[in-house]
């Protein structure tokens, strides 16, 4: 048994080196797209004597090469714009708070300008947060799956903007899994702020064509509209892989994580663990429950930066390390399954948190009915179908 740990550790400690080194060794693409944030003869006329709101984060950012980077509120305040406060998406303005860490109002110490979180008592501003500003600027990286709360975020800015009649600028970035369009359709009684539109779990948009679809399906609240300009990419599209140079949360740290997110984030709704407090976020899942014997990869999530109390905290994991997956161009549903059906009692796997996730009850008694992952992919297509259709006026670069 001693004889077993020490192999399993070494062994999960040779995959963790083996992860860190393809992530230092990663492309960066910015030299073949151009992202909005770096098209500043673009957007800076339409900032130029007006004051400023920033919705932002990490990844907002303007490059100078692959790896020489600017802020975009620092490179703003060079060049004397004038910037009142910046907003906290989820993770906080510099992007280090946990996952579902409640975020605070304060002071950037860079900075020193005032931050109004949108991820704490309130996620959409006040009245009062927006009644000194002209125009907000959002720039927020996304990575295309409807629970990942950026858009959330989006959806309340543009609703404040337009009850205040303030003019928001989305400044576009790319979607890393931009290339597919998979999953159930959220239903309106689902609704929440891991999803709050019907669209599918992955919805195959950039941050700005969600922003125009939202506006042009009359989303927001009593069907208002908010005075919206989105500045584009150069040299972008979906189909092209594109490597984020910066992680866009804690807990996907490299493209791998962000690509299999979509499909291991239903785990967040079980009671199996998707490797939150370990080096393997979201490349891995596992649970004490699940069976040993089947499930070869053993690991132990333990508190760290980015998930301060993880699931199963200092427990040992059975599971499966997905580091050697073939990119996704669909949702994997097979993980799910096999979780379930090889758990010690199917009663405790779900957590009312699920069908939230799902964006409907469907999902989950599906898989309690035993259905293939083909019959659940099935039961998905004719809505697939129809939102295809529905976005097609609001995309803005090649497919």
């Amino acid at each position: 048994m001693i004889f077993k740990k020490l192999k399993n550790t070494v062994y999960f400690i040779l995959l963790v080196c083996i992860s860190c080194t393809a992530q230092e060794n990663r492309k960066i693409t910015t030299e073949n797209t151009k992202v909005a944030a770096n098209r500043t003869k673009a957007y800076l006329p339409l900032l130029q004597g007006k004051t400023i709101g920033v919705v932002g984060n990490q990844t907002s950012v303007i490059f100078q090469s692959e790896k020489d980077y600017t802020h975009l509120v620092d490179s703003l305040l060079k060049r004397n714009m004038s910037i009142k406060k910046v907003f906290a998406p989820e993770h906080g303005f510099r992007g280090t708070a946990d996952a579902g860490e409640r975020i605070e109002d304060g002071l950037d110490s860079r900075t020193g300008l005032p931050i109004i979180s949108l991820y704490g008592d309130q996620k959409k501003p006040d009245p009062q947060h927006l009644q000194d500003l002209d125009v907000i600027l959002f720039d927020i990286q996304d990575v295309g799956a409807r629970f990942y709360t950026y858009i959330s975020t989006l959806h309340y800015m543009m609703e404040a903007c337009a009850e205040q009649g303030i003019q928001l600028i989305v400044l576009d970035r790319p979607n890393p899994n931009g290339h597919y369009i998979d999953g159930p359709v959220l239903e309106e009684n689902y609704k929440s702020f891991v999803g709050m539109h019907p669209v599918p779990v992955v919805h195959g948009l950039t941050i700005g064509e969600y922003a125009q679809l939202i506006n042009g399906e009359k989303w927001l609240m009593n069907g208002i509209q908010c005075d919206l300009e989105v500045i584009t990419m150069e040299n972008y599209s979906a189909s092209r892989a594109y490597d984020l140079p910066i992680k866009p949360s804690p807990n996907l740290p490299n493209a791998k994580s962000i690509n299999l997110y979509s499909s291991l984030c239903f785990f967040e709704g079980t009671n199996v663990s998707a490797g939150r407090g370990t080096d393997l976020q979201f490349q891995v899942f596992g649970s004490p429950v699940l069976d040993s014997t089947y499930f070869n990869f053993e690991f132990t999530p333990v508190s760290n930066p980015g998930a301060k109390y993880p699931k199963h905290e200092n427990k040992l994991c059975f599971g499966k390390n997905l580091q050697n997956e073939k990119e996704l161009d669909q949702l994997n549903l097979d993980w799910l399954l096999q979780a379930y059906h090889h758990t010690q009692d199917q009663a405790l796997f779900f957590n009312s948190f699920f069908n939230k996730l799902a964006g409907n009850s469907s999902l989950k008694e599906q898989i309690q009915q035993g259905k293939t992952a083909k019959d659940i992919r099935e039961s998905w297509q004719a809505d697939l179908e129809i939102y295809k259709t529905r976005i097609k006026p609001y995309l803005l670069y090649e497919r």
